[in-house]
């Protein structure tokens, strides 16, 4: 992975000044590697878990069979927005495309009535023998509202049809919660989430391996990418640390008046990362309080853009309008398969494209926007991906989960906890319950 920072409008010395800040807290994570589970950054183990790995392998090995067509993940929010990011990158992108293709995952993370009811006619008609599916219900805290609620919809469901139903499920949740609980006594296989470990950290977790495993993805690759750039990202030189590196550009454009993060993403398959991304950021940076309790209300707005297609939506505001925006352009290299255009219907219609193929289309608009951003003098980083691979997404994901930890550290805000998502859990329990 290449990260380039000298069009962000952040100086050398600017970075290299926050390397010297940051300095203390990159000792302080190394220390973290040799305390397992006891820190809150402690997500930063997990690559290198190999008990782990075995809890997740035995899970995989009891729910195996030949007839596998769907793993349905019930989760919302850090339950399955990484997971999903992965799947939808190597896959999910293309399911439409590949309707022969098996397993494919399905993610229940909405409680739309009309939604669930189409799914639940889905599996209704489609599922004919139990050992068809596997039901994987993720939950941090154990008593995730919309996940409880869909988990009784589709468990009901499948449970009139196949009173056995329970055997193909795998509950994903924090040891000793009370969905915990609640699957020991039913004798339901059960997978822990280790309790420092935030769901929007938990990935490379059993909350992103076993559906991901079920589903044919590497996760060894997966693991050994993530476990590369955590190394890279401990780094005490800022210049050797990319992930210093994009929080010192978040930061120092944060304090010029970017409030606002664009990642523009110019392969499709890659939307769920971004989005994966927008949560990551979202609720690790926004926060009403600091670390001192003082009332700051902070925080940098992160989007998520999929070129080309949202420079015909959007491209006109991010070039024309307030300059509050710092772009992250992210691609991959474009796979250069594919026929060489001829044009023969519309010849004529559009210059330049003749005996070119899609690949070197998609490289000159990307080309063709950053000249753009430039000339405009707006601010960018760029991040090219060797490729899109389990190895690849790993490293990526592993590199912005510890970007956060270098930013909680630049704004002095817990990037772990999300004390104002719980407020309207409360308010729901409680008109749920009058």
């Amino acid at each position: 992975m290449k990260l380039t920072y000298n069009k962000s409008h952040v100086s050398e010395r600017e970075i290299v000044a926050i390397g010297e800040q940051l300095s203390p807290y990159a000792e302080h994570l190394k220390e973290v590697l040799q305390h397992g589970y006891e820190d809150e950054e402690s997500s930063i183990n997990l690559p290198g878990d190999k008990e782990l790995m075995e809890s997740v392998g035995a899970a995989v090995r009891d729910k195996n069979t030949t007839s596998l067509k769907y793993i349905l993940v019930i989760g919302i929010g850090g339950s399955n927005l990484g997971t999903k990011s992965i799947y939808d990158a190597l896959y999910g992108r293309f399911d439409i495309l590949e309707p022969s293709r098996m397993p494919k995952m399905v993610f229940l993370d909405t409680i739309d009535p009309a939604f669930l009811s189409h799914m639940e006619s889905f599996f209704d008609k489609e599922i004919t023998n139990e050992e068809e599916i596997v039901i994987n219900v993720v939950s941090k805290g154990g008593r995730t509202t919309e996940t409880i609620v869909n988990a009784e919809l589709v468990l009901g469901t499948l449970r009139r049809k196949f009173p056995g139903i329970l055997d193909r499920l795998v509950v994903t949740t924090d040891f000793g919660s009370l969905l915990w609980k609640m699957a020991e006594e039913q004798d339901i296989t059960r997978l822990p989430i280790p309790q420092k470990v935030g769901g929007r950290y938990s990935v490379l977790s059993a909350v992103g391996l076993f559906p991901l495993a079920k589903a044919g993805v590497n996760v060894i690759a997966l693991l050994s990418g993530a476990q590369k750039m955590r190394d890279r990202c401990l780094s005490l030189d800022i210049r050797e640390n990319p992930a210093m590196v994009s929080a010192a550009v978040l930061f120092e454009n944060f304090r010029m008046g970017k409030t606002i993060n664009d990642n523009f993403i110019f392969h499709p398959e890659l939307e769920s990362l971004g989005k994966w991304y927008r949560q990551l950021l979202g609720e690790s940076i926004g926060k009403e309080h600091d670390r001192d309790m003082k009332v700051v209300r902070i925080g940098i707005t992160p989007t998520v853009s999929i070129g080309s297609t949202d420079l015909h939506s959007v491209g006109q505001l991010y070039l024309g309008g307030p300059e509050d925006k710092l772009t992250t352009f992210i691609s991959a290299e474009f796979n250069k398969r594919g026929n060489a255009i001829t044009p023969e219907v519309f010849a004529g219609a559009e210059e330049g494209i003749a005996g070119k193929k899609p690949a070197d289309v998609a490289e000159a608009i990307l080309k063709g926007v950053k000249i753009a951003y430039e000339k405009k003098g707006l601010p960018f980083m760029e991040v090219l991906l060797p490729d899109i691979t389990p190895a690849s997404l790993g490293a990526f994901m592993q590199w912005k989960m510890m970007e956060m930890m270098y930013l909680g550290e630049l704004f002095n805000v817990n990037p772990f906890d999300q004390p104002n998502v719980e407020s309207y859990k409360t308010e729901t329990k409680s008109i749920l319950n009058s």
